[in-house]
């Protein structure tokens, strides 16, 4: 499967009057993108505009409508028989509009395609193609918003924001966000110091929307300790929503890890909770272990047929690893030829092998890799 990512910031559908006769606008960018479409025929698309409709949104905005709908039915998508396009072109709003535009287009042959649906928390199937424009906020399929005005106090209002969405794709999980960052206001400002005054504001910027979504369980949640009536011992806690009528996201006892989700250990294979996987770090300057791709790999449920379903006993993590010395990391990271095939992965992501899944470690070492060269011999050589 092969997942294609274009942002672009400009006006798509500027300048194309009634002289365009093409399925697409005569714009030579959009040529171009098609050309990589045919180059890489991706099965899953995503296009991010910024300033969507160009600077005069009054004059534009009735040109992007009809260069979507053209863009839809193209000889070129054709074979994009899903599609999702969501166009902020509420101009009229200050409070609101960020002149954002995000497409997404899904090949024929991808089958049991899912987007979250961030209202009703939970995937929905995606069929046939549909436009979302003018009022994004009520969309629950995407979150969108604008950074704070006082992030870039020279400007009397900004259309710099961010929009949000969600996919799975053959059991793969991942958030795409499209972010409009803001530029320098001063050519003579940004000339008196490298880098420029103007990058801190882009970092504050960036950081407020992956401070916003990196996945920790129970950011935003109250806790309720409750304890032992006679030794007054913790014996259980409940994290409950501060919002959403207070749903109950995760509860702890003695041998009892009971969290809402488990999507959130599987997607993107739980990378995002790999921050919290410290305790090798006290060893960083005598082991080495490869970067993991995988998801927690215990405590899996013993049922045969829930064989990608975590036990409620404990928190799922990555208990089964394959670490190494430097000077074997040294051996396994060098090959002839440049050629690195270094595999460090899971086994049976989808069955049932008790409670831990077995992780392994595949790599190439060329014939005497660790020898000096002069104490090669024929006996010593791996076939």
């Amino acid at each position: 499967m092969t997942l294609l990512k274009i942002a672009k910031d400009a006006p798509l559908a500027a300048h194309c009057g009634s002289s365009c006769r093409a399925a697409l606008p005569v714009i030579v960018p959009e040529h171009l993108e098609m050309c990589v479409v045919h180059a890489h025929k991706p099965h899953f698309m995503a296009l991010h505009c910024q300033e969507f409709g160009g600077k005069n949104y009054e004059a534009s905005m009735s040109h992007v409508d009809k260069f979507v709908k053209e863009l839809l039915s193209s000889d070129a998508m054709k074979d994009y028989n899903r599609a999702r396009v969501y166009l902020d072109e509420n101009y009229k709003s200050q409070e609101h509009f960020t002149a954002l535009g995000s497409f997404y287009f899904l090949h024929e042959s991808l089958k049991n395609i899912y987007q979250f649906d961030f209202k009703a928390k939970k995937y929905k199937k995606v069929t046939g193609k549909e436009i979302y424009s003018d009022t994004l906020e009520s969309t629950p399929m995407l979150e969108k918003e604008k950074f704070p005005q006082d992030y870039f106090p020279e400007c009397k209002w900004s259309r710099k924001g961010f929009i949000r969405t969600r996919w799975c794709i053959t059991d793969c999980a991942f958030d795409l966000v499209n972010i409009h960052l803001f530029h320098d206001a001063s050519n003579l400002i940004a000339w008196e110091t490298s880098p420029s005054v103007y990058s801190g504001i882009r970092h504050k910027a960036l950081g407020y929307v992956l401070d916003r979504y990196v996945l920790t369980l129970c950011a935003k949640a109250t806790m309720q300790t409750i304890r032992a009536a006679d030794t007054n011992e913790v014996v259980k806690l409940i994290f409950r929503e501060s919002d959403n009528d207070r749903k109950v996201m995760l509860q702890l006892e003695k041998k009892l890890f009971d969290y809402f989700n488990q999507d959130v250990f599987r997607d993107n294979n739980g990378t995002a909770l790999l921050e919290f996987d410290r305790e090798l770090s006290v060893f960083k300057d005598r082991l080495y272990e490869l970067d993991i791709s995988f998801p927690p790999s215990y405590p899996y449920s013993e049922d045969s047929n829930q064989g990608r379903q975590y036990m409620n006993t404990r928190c799922p993590a990555w208990c089964d690893r394959i670490l190494m010395s430097h000077s074997a990391k040294e051996l396994i990271l060098k090959s002839e030829n440049d050629e690195k095939i270094v595999i460090y992965d899971h086994i049976g992501p989808n069955v049932c092998m008790g409670d831990h899944k077995p992780v392994f470690l595949s790599f190439r070492i060329a014939a005497g890799a660790g020898k000096p060269i002069a104490n090669v011999h024929k006996c010593c050589v791996v076939q």
